[in-house]
């Protein structure tokens, strides 16, 4: 049993699926669901195929609540992104700047550490990830981190995507593991999943062309494992993939786990339009967010949590993915830029309070943990103070 999970979910996922009468379609997926057996190719295209969508959001939801209970996950973090300058130019990033844009910035690290304080006393994480910057090798970032652990040792740091581990160590001439193993000796505490996009390389030709290769995200994660580094993954989705594309990601992922169970959570979310230049993107309907969300907890059996995503979702869809499979809703995160300047209209200034609010309303118990899952607190809402009530003058 490990972050977070009950003790015998798997037994008690079968038991549950036994009580409910599935239509026939679905019998022989229910049946590997069941038993811990990984979904084929085949099977994942069924789920994205099929008009079902009740019956795949019922069998997501009953695997998560096997696994977690009514229990959904939040933390208390902040994103600060450190530079917009990058030497990339993705299609579907309205983020990026180059270094003589009007709005081009870099934070210096005495800057970076003033931003922190505004949120140091009520976050326990700091999600950081921004562009390829020209001239940042790896000595900006070990003093970043060494200094942000110096300043604020309870706060865990949270940073860098597999595409800026290796423009770091290709600028400082290091290998991954040299490069993650000086970051992780000055502070670095877990790696976002960013930048996985589609494990494709047809499709990352057009849409992030530069980027690390598919096989170079795998290799930087699966080097970070190896360095007891957790991580997340992620799938950008609804640009111009197809169905098997989707589900190739979602097996490369799957069998990175099963060499290092390094992967913490899954974070699917789809394309964002607005003020990037993508114009072909086939843009993510609603019900097709919930659809990847429900298909992702299916086939990827052995990565515990599977997230809703709100900063890209919004919150009104995120509380229906914790029906369909999301067990985690991600954390306060205060300031945030890379989503929103593609099209987020997610707010910003959610306090623990709001965050419950999503998940109890979802029929679900807020429970705030730590960025790796390993520290759980149910969340109990502050009691409202009494109000005084005032004796009414009554005259004769």
């Amino acid at each position: 049993m490990a972050a977070g999970e009950m003790e015998f979910w798997q037994d008690e996922l079968k038991d549950s699926l036994l009580q409910e009468v599935w239509p026939d379609s679905f019998k022989s997926i229910v049946s590997k669901v069941s038993q811990g057996i990984p979904l084929s190719r085949e099977d994942g295209h069924f789920l994205f195929t099929t008009p079902d969508l009740d019956t795949i959001g019922l069998l997501a939801n009953y695997a998560k609540r096997a696994r977690f209970g009514e229990s959904v996950f939040f933390n208390v973090n902040v994103h600060i992104n450190q530079s917009n300058i990058c030497t990339l130019a993705c299609k579907f990033c309205a983020f990026r700047r180059g270094r003589r844009a009007k709005d081009a910035y870099q934070m210096e690290i005495d800057e970076y550490l003033e931003d922190l304080s505004k949120y140091s006393s009520h976050v326990d994480e700091v999600h950081s990830v921004g562009g390829l910057h020209p001239e940042w090798d790896i000595n900006y970032y070990t003093e970043l981190f060494s200094r942000v652990k110096q300043e604020y040792p309870h706060i865990h740091i949270k940073a860098l995507t597999a595409v800026e581990i290796k423009h770091i160590a290709n600028l400082s001439g290091l290998t991954y593991k040299e490069t993650l193993t000086k970051l992780r000796d000055s502070g670095l505490g877990s790696i976002p999943g960013g930048g996985a996009e589609i494990l494709d390389d047809d499709v990352r030709s057009i849409i992030c062309r530069g980027k690390e290769s598919s096989s170079e995200y795998i290799e930087i994660h699966e080097t970070a494992h190896k360095l007891d580094i957790p991580t997340n993954c992620t799938m950008l989705f609804g640009t111009i993939e197809t169905i098997d594309q989707r589900l190739t990601h979602l097996i490369k992922l799957r069998e990175l786990q099963e060499r290092t169970g390094g992967f913490q959570c899954f974070v699917p979310y789809p394309f964002l339009p607005d003020d990037s230049r993508l114009p072909e993107a086939q843009l993510a309907t609603g019900t097709e967010i919930l659809r990847v969300i429900a298909v992702s907890r299916l086939m990827l059996y052995n990565i515990p949590h599977i997230k809703a995503y709100r900063m890209n979702i919004g919150d009104e869809i995120a509380e229906l993915a914790l029906q369909f499979g999301a067990d985690d809703i991600d954390g306060t995160v205060q300031k945030e830029s890379i989503m929103h300047l593609a099209g987020s209209r997610a707010p910003l200034d959610h306090d623990k309070s709001r965050l419950a609010k999503i998940v109890i309303d979802s029929g679900s118990i807020p429970v705030q943990r730590n960025t790796i899952y390993s520290s759980f607190t149910k969340y109990k809402a502050p009691k409202e103070p009494k109000r005084r009530v005032l004796q009414m003058a009554i005259g004769d």
